[in-house]
């Protein structure tokens, strides 16, 4: 009996493939999605051998889209986003118009129509969602305040191609295109009309998922929880960011991404989110894996070597013009240079919606195949290298702590008034420092307060700063793993130190610092890597956490022994402010 097994031997040939090179590109220090990505092309039409099902993988890629921005989801609450929103919408809008700008330009200098140049220049301008999550992870820096403003950022560049995939249709006769399809008919007197149904449906989308979505998903996902059958609470998850992302897309005309992701927000209100994630989270790595191979094999790599000029000016633009563009955009909100530099390099490269706005441009008759090439060739690229605008973050923060002058020029908080307001008060002795205050740190400060312990916070976030010091809290501004940080909060006479920064390459570097000016500082750590707890617990740490409510808990109670409260009332502490974590996430 005849079987069609186009399905199976494209993903087969995708895993094989994917995971030999995957584990090659880690063996020579790359990041592995760089061996996915050739396997790509090595079972693309454009290589000889093997030629996978090109349409499959299309469909295969988008799942693990859809999979990866419910992941976000799951981790990006609302309060998150709309902390972020005075940075995020202006920068990101910004951003696409500069970078949209630049490679409509150089468009322009190839001789390309109108449309060509815009759809080109769009296609540059939107960075890779899939990309950036792996790298800020790899990092633990998603949850930081530079993560979150990443995030954001890359949350309104979707919703903008969104817009721009829904109006090039309708644009594209007037921009020298074929029209296709209804949104093709569309006069160009009815663009604004076109545009208001847009915003409306996406409105429409977003207040019956924020409303009726927070009510029904988490007490669906509760009554299968209570069934105890472990693989159907698995497929109500993955039900729930499929239909919901599905659904999105055919009624109301957003993307998956956009409808995947408003359904993880919608399950992050559940007490079920962890679970939901983890479960979900084998499914998000396999299909981002076969992504990353159907991003490859759309390549056609004798594009490098027929236009090599016109690659390099693309990767210019992706990795140089937009990147400074976010760097200066960042500046100006007064962020200070670290975050720039992170925001910038996160945007440095591009990835699935630049696909689907090349694709769509070929279609509609805008863009050339050359044209679709190019942003091929340019993503591959640019995600290959992505890696080293991350690993030049230290080098270029430690040529400026060489440059103070022109450091405070780029970064005004440096100045000593802003970083260095515990002295006013005195010098405090035996107090603790608490380096971050966000979900662990604001955990631990408010019961220090309470049992009347004095404390100073270090923190980098300016509106988390503006809150402390309206309520009185000792504060200092910036880097504490930056040169005279700890210095100004009195590390010298300090009683305990608390890290509750996830990034362990920034832990190290402040142990460091605080053991130099202060050998006999108590320290407690979190940590999400095991390696790194077993290097920390090998640094003599007092004590070294992993988690997150309950490492929050623990870090609480060892504070507060350490600081000589008795155990018991250090643990009735520990339940009184778990009791209040618990409560507060219940309103």
């Amino acid at each position: 009996m005849p079987h069609e097994t186009a399905l199976i031997a494209t993903i087969a040939a995708a895993f094989v493939l994917a995971f030999g090179l995957g584990f090659v590109a880690t063996r020579l220090r790359l990041p592995p999605l760089v061996g996915y990505l050739v396997a790509g092309v090595l079972i693309g039409p454009f290589t000889p051998g093997f030629v996978a099902d090109t349409g499959l993988a299309q469909q295969l890629a988008e799942i693990g889209v859809i999979l990866l921005m419910f992941g976000v989801g799951l981790h990006f609450s609302i309060p998150d986003l709309m902390a972020v929103r005075r940075i995020a919408l202006p920068g990101a809008i910004a951003q696409i118009v500069t970078a949209t700008a630049i490679g409509a330009a150089i468009a322009y200098t190839w001789d390309w129509g109108l449309g060509a140049a815009i759809v080109f220049g769009l296609s540059l301008s939107v960075a890779s969602t899939v990309v950036l999550l792996r790298a800020l992870e790899q990092r633990n820096a998603l949850h930081s305040p530079e993560g979150r403003i990443a995030i954001g950022w890359l949350i309104v560049e979707d919703v903008a191609m969104v817009l721009a995939l829904v109006l090039l249709p309708a644009l594209a006769e007037s921009l020298g295109g074929t029209p296709k399809g209804l949104a093709g008919h569309v006069a160009q007197d009815n663009v604004a009309v076109a545009l208001a149904l847009t915003m409306a449906k996406v409105a429409l989308f977003v207040g019956i998922a924020l409303v009726v979505g927070m009510r029904v998903v988490p007490w669906l996902l509760m009554q299968v929880a209570r069934t105890g059958s472990r693989e159907l609470f698995t497929l109500a998850v993955l039900a729930v960011a499929l239909g919901i992302a599905y659904g999105s897309a055919q009624l109301f005309g957003v993307s998956f991404a956009l409808g995947a992701f408003f359904a993880g927000v919608i399950l992050s209100e559940s007490d079920l989110s962890h679970q939901a994630g983890a479960d979900s989270l084998p499914l998000q790595d396999a299909f981002a894996v076969l992504f990353f191979v159907s991003v490859g094999m759309l390549f056609d790599p004798s594009i490098v070597l027929r236009e090599p000029l016109a690659v390099l000016a693309v990767i210019a633009i992706i990795m140089v013009g937009k990147s400074v563009a976010a760097f200066l955009i960042v500046l100006a909100f007064r962020y200070p240079v670290s975050t720039a530099l992170t925001v910038s390099a996160s945007l440095a490269q591009i990835g699935e919606f630049s696909f689907i706005l090349a694709g769509l441009g070929v279609t509609l008759g805008l863009l050339p195949a050359e044209g679709r090439d190019l942003i091929l060739a340019g993503a591959l690229l640019s995600i290959t290298l992505n890696p080293v605008a991350f690993a030049g973050i230290g080098p270029i923060m430690a040529w400026l702590r060489r440059h103070p002058k022109l450091l405070a020029r780029l970064d005004p908080s440096t100045e000593p008034e802003l970083v260095a307001p515990v002295g006013k008060k005195g010098k405090l002795r035996d107090h603790a420092i608490l380096v971050g205050y966000g979900r662990v740190g604001s955990a631990i400060g408010p019961a220090l307060e309470q049992h009347g312990f004095p404390f100073v916070v270090v923190e980098r976030d300016r509106r988390v700063l503006d809150e402390l010091q309206a309520r009185g809290v000792p504060v200092v501004y910036g880097d504490a793993s930056a040169p005279g940080v700890l210095a100004a909060a009195g590390v010298a006479g300090a009683k305990l130190l608390v890290i509750a920064t996830p990034d362990g390459f920034q832990a190290r570097r402040i142990l460091e610092i605080a053991r130099a000016a202060n050998p006999g500082v108590d320290v407690v750590v979190r940590t999400h890597s095991e390696a790194e707890l077993r290097h920390l617990e090998s640094q003599r740490v007092g004590r070294v956490v992993m988690g997150e409510r309950e490492l929050a808990m623990s870090m609480l109670e060892y504070t507060l022994c350490s600081l000589g409260v008795p155990r018991d009332r250090a643990r009735l502490a520990v339940n009184q402010a778990r009791g209040a974590q618990v409560s507060s996430e219940g309103t």
